[in-house]
């Protein structure tokens, strides 16, 4: 059995909302524009905005913006009284000063000379000045333009539709390149002296660090490199920090990649960026590719119900071909990860592709202490700081809550106003790792009164059970989901359990529920955790353990990962 973590027997409140989740919206990543495209596409569309605004100037009717103010008549009839100085003709448009210096529009007939005109009158154009403009040149270039403009811009139009297919196009088989990140000398490093509390995995990746630094060494006597190293083990136990130790320390290209960065939208992207990946991998040989969270492309196959095509399993086949196919691959090594490795394929999982397999576990008290060390540094600490209490106090805890742990308690001392961190600190930011932050709201006597009484059950009951761990702490302040706690953490660090001692946890668990039947005569929600936790001990040990009078028999086998419960569990209790 895997190591027992502490027991936290929670009381939860009366009140519900949402099974006691808290909800949060989903971040939404908006991508970032190109600021070298976004300008040039403004620019290209300015300059097409630019031409039709000259072609629809240039193409209008000049005459529709001179509105005729007086008919021609009058012009004749200033002209013969003397009153106009000075007449403009600019095509049909007469622009007529007077000696006053007033002015004012007039036009002519369009087909009809003005000279004509004031011949046909009688009127001597000699007492006037005339000015005729030249529209030849602008008549000219009304006809290039009203020709050759249209054609241009359409031109402009089709060249800008198939420059964007074709960056479209670039963009499309762009998604066959691998996303993976390549380690640089330049970067900060992380060693194996960063990492504690896995001391036996550390052994194992030194030894491929070593054989990657050294081939000739292991290969004078016949030894080859191992394929893959499977790094295992539950979340935050520190297999990705392990990883970053190994591109540190092997000094040979490390490329780093999450399982999920494979899949993508378009058929076929996964099996070319793995291709990719291994491609540049073998350019840059020896060297070391690690896939981090290896169970979103590895699962086992023959799990979709889809029907149609698995995208995700081209993908893993590809990785098959790659680690271990016709071709040799001697000189790369493919490192993973993962915390559900029941869900791997077993081909992926055999030897030949994964030579190793490096289980990561909960550290030890010994491991907890390395671990405290590494990460009290920077920090300041009272003399009194008990670590050898604190490593017994946090049994159960990864080395990501050991982590969490020392922040959350520097994070206190600060908002206290303290210079230093002291046991105080250290205690109430294991409890809020572990429970979460206290709720301030206030609770009736009544309710008070239940709690009290429920977290004295489990209390005595733990108390009179010979094989329970002592009680570490007994609270009725709401944490989190919970009205009150009661904390038997394990004084030891066990991997088995016993059948005395399983029962025994149980009735501690139902100790509260027991309580509140003998004080109030009745019982509350409060126990709905417990009485979770205690049925689970007991369809374990009777299903899965064999520990009931039905004999030394599994009756309900562990469900198939990745198949529904009513396909991958048969009932085989009558």
């Amino acid at each position: 059995m895997p190591k027992q973590p502490e027991i936290e027997l929670k009381q939860k409140n009366n009140t519900r909302s949402d099974n006691g989740k808290k909800r949060t919206l989903p971040k939404v990543s908006i991508p970032k524009m190109n600021p070298k495209s976004s300008w040039r596409g403004f620019v290209i569309y300015a300059v097409l905005g630019l031409l039709l605004f000259v072609f629809f100037a240039v193409t209008s009717n000049p005459a529709t913006r001179f509105t005729p103010v007086e008919p021609l008549s009058r012009v004749i009839t200033d002209i013969k009284d003397n009153k106009a100085k000075s007449i403009e003709v600019d095509g049909d448009r007469l622009l007529v000063v007077l000696f006053d210096g007033s002015n004012y529009n007039s036009r002519k007939e369009e087909n009809q000379s003005f000279f004509a005109a004031l011949e046909a009158a009688k009127v001597d154009p000699s007492t006037v000045t005339i000015t005729v403009k030249d529209r030849t040149f602008s008549q000219a270039w009304v006809t290039i333009l009203t020709t050759f403009l249209p054609l241009g811009l359409i031109i402009l139009f089709f060249f800008f539709i198939f420059r964007q297919a074709r960056e479209g196009a670039s963009s499309v088989f762009s998604f066959g390149q691998s996303r993976a990140k390549q380690f640089t000398k330049d970067m900060p490093k992380i060693t194996f002296g960063d990492v504690a509390g896995v001391d036996e995995a550390k052994q194992e990746l030194q030894e491929v660090v070593d054989f990657l630094k050294h081939p000739e060494k292991y290969r004078s006597i016949g030894a080859r490199t191992p394929k893959g190293v499977l790094l295992v083990g539950p979340a935050g136990t520190g297999k990705t920090l392990l990883a970053r130790a190994v591109a540190g320390e092997a000094g040979v290209p490390f490329f780093s990649v999450a399982g999920s960065e494979f899949m993508e939208m378009l058929v076929g992207v996964g099996a070319a960026r793995v291709r990719d990946l291994f491609s540049q991998a073998k350019k840059t040989a020896p060297g070391i590719i690690f896939i981090d969270e290896i169970e979103s492309i590895g699962r086992m196959r023959g799990m979709g119900f889809s029907g149609g095509h698995d995208e995700r399993e081209q993908t893993l086949n590809q990785i098959l071909v790659e680690m271990d196919g016709f071709a040799p691959n001697d000189n790369v090594m493919v490192m993973s990860a993962t915390n559900r490795p029941d869900l791997l394929d077993p081909a992926l999982t055999r030897p030949g592709r994964f030579d190793r397999r490096v289980t990561l576990d909960l550290p030890d008290i010994e491991g907890r202490k390395a671990i405290i060390k590494i990460h009290k540094k920077g920090k300041p600490f009272t003399e009194d700081a008990d670590y050898e209490r604190l490593a017994r106090r946090t049994v159960g805890f990864s080395g990501a809550d050991l982590a969490n742990m020392l922040n959350e308690a520097a994070i206190l001392a600060a908002r206290t106003g303290k210079k230093a961190i002291d046991n105080i600190d250290l205690e109430e930011a294991a409890t809020k790792v572990k429970l979460g932050p206290q709720r301030k709201r206030m609770q009736s006597k009544e309710e008070r009164s239940m709690t009290a009484y429920h977290e004295a059950g489990h209390a005595i009951v733990a108390h009179i059970m010979p094989h329970v761990d002592p009680v570490h702490r007994i609270s009725i302040v709401a944490r989190g989901i919970t009205g009150g706690h009661t904390l038997v953490p394990p004084s030891i660090d066990r991997y088995t359990e016993t059948k005395t001692r399983l029962l025994e946890q149980v009735a501690t668990l139902l100790g509260g529920r027991a309580a509140e039947e003998l004080v109030f005569g009745e019982f509350t929600t409060g126990a709905a955790s417990d009485l979770e936790i205690a049925s689970g001990i007991a369809r374990e040990m009777v299903t899965q353990l064999g520990m009931s009078n039905l004999g030394p028999t599994i009756f309900a086998p562990r469900p198939q990962f990745g198949i529904w419960p009513g396909m991958g569990e048969q009932n085989q209790v009558s």
